[in-house]
């Protein structure tokens, strides 16, 4: 007997509705949000289970403890609640998505080996942007005085006196306490990029991801944790659309009749842009590639592509946009093949 379970998803509950495959109601439970609890109910339910619910802070946890006792798990994209709400609603109609074949999109959720790694890079990430938030705290004091800083140098340890005694009395004790925070955040974060790499080494394919040139060994194990498998993409389009670097066309009134009476396609400028629904991280590790080998890689034909792009009349942000096209496509090419990166074959992939 096929059954479909919605799982409306609370920090104290869940909300479990059951559906046949006929779509009649079987009933709904009420669990705590539990480990124990969840696995001992679905092992209470007879038949073959298919289970949908909604992305959120604890659909990878529930994925992994319900996936050994269910058929299929899959987790949907949050949807806008319009009308009536109520947990025991919000479960039967997940459960009536996955029961018709309605879900448009589902989110990825295994992470195989790279349990660890993605747990790192989650806790890397936070570090730099915690860090970063307190450089531009400690800027924006001494500014509010008065006082000009330029690059890094207010943060160094060796000219932080001489920058402290351009501020007030008033203001330098924030100061003070601003930049001991920097401190203990700069080693834990240095902490954390340790532990990423040497969680990262352990896996091959990060070493090959990591020879593609403006890759390196942070963003190659984000790539990696958050990927997993390269065989999610059959072709480099659906990479780019994952990455946020897909195409899309938009027109309207896309015909018009001619005297004769025939419909023909009109001559109008169709709207491009790129897709909204995407990996933000995987798009941020991409065009972050491809400033560094803009930056830092004059010699790489990857950096040449670039400079004719941009010499045959093509726009810097629209030429670094293509480079960070081909970086998402080839370090695809080299996860599938199993091959670190070779500069000959540029022109040809």
């Amino acid at each position: 007997m096929e059954k479909y379970i919605g799982l409306d998803v609370h920090s104290a509950s869940c909300t479990a509705a059951v559906l046949d495959a006929r779509g009649k109601r079987l009933g709904s439970h009420v669990i705590e949000t539990n480990g124990q609890a969840l696995v001992e109910f679905f092992g209470t339910q007879a038949g073959t289970l298919h289970v949908c619910l909604e992305e959120g802070t604890q659909a990878g946890w529930l994925v992994e403890i319900l996936s050994p006792h269910v058929a299929e798990i899959v987790v949907a994209m949050v949807l806008d609640s319009r009308g009536q709400k109520s947990d025991e609603h919000d479960a039967f109609a997940l459960a009536e998505r996955l029961r018709a074949g309605t879900i448009e999109t589902s989110v990825y959720k295994p992470v195989g080996s790279f349990a660890t790694l993605r747990q790192l890079v989650k806790a890397h990430g936070m570090l730099v942007q915690d860090s970063v938030r307190v450089q531009n705290r400690i800027k924006a004091l001494f500014r509010a005085r008065g006082v000009r800083v330029v690059g890094s140098r207010v943060y160094s340890k060796k000219s932080r006196a001489e920058s402290l005694r351009q501020l007030p009395a008033s203001s330098r004790t924030a100061a003070e306490l601003l930049l001991e925070q920097y401190d203990a955040l700069c080693e834990t974060r240095d902490r954390a990029h340790k532990e990423l790499v040497a969680e990262s080494h352990k896996h091959p394919v990060t070493k090959q991801l990591e020879s593609c040139p403006g890759v390196g060994e942070v963003r190659a194990a984000q790539i990696a944790s958050v990927v997993v498998t390269p065989d999610r993409f059959r072709t480099r389009q659906q990479f780019w659309s994952y990455c946020g670097l897909g195409i899309v066309m938009r027109s309207s009134s896309d015909w018009v009749q001619t005297p004769k009476g025939a419909w023909t396609r009109a001559t109008i400028q169709q709207t491009r842009g790129l897709n909204r629904n995407h990996n933000s991280l995987m798009k941020h590790v991409f065009k972050g590639a491809a400033t560094t080998v803009i930056q830092q890689h004059p010699d790489d034909p990857l950096h040449k592509d670039y400079q004719r792009l941009v010499a045959a009349g093509t726009k810097p942000n629209l030429a670094k946009l293509t480079l960070a096209r081909k970086i998402a496509a080839i370090t695809l090419a080299m996860w599938k093949t199993k091959e670190e990166y070779d500069p000959r074959k540029i022109s040809k992939s």
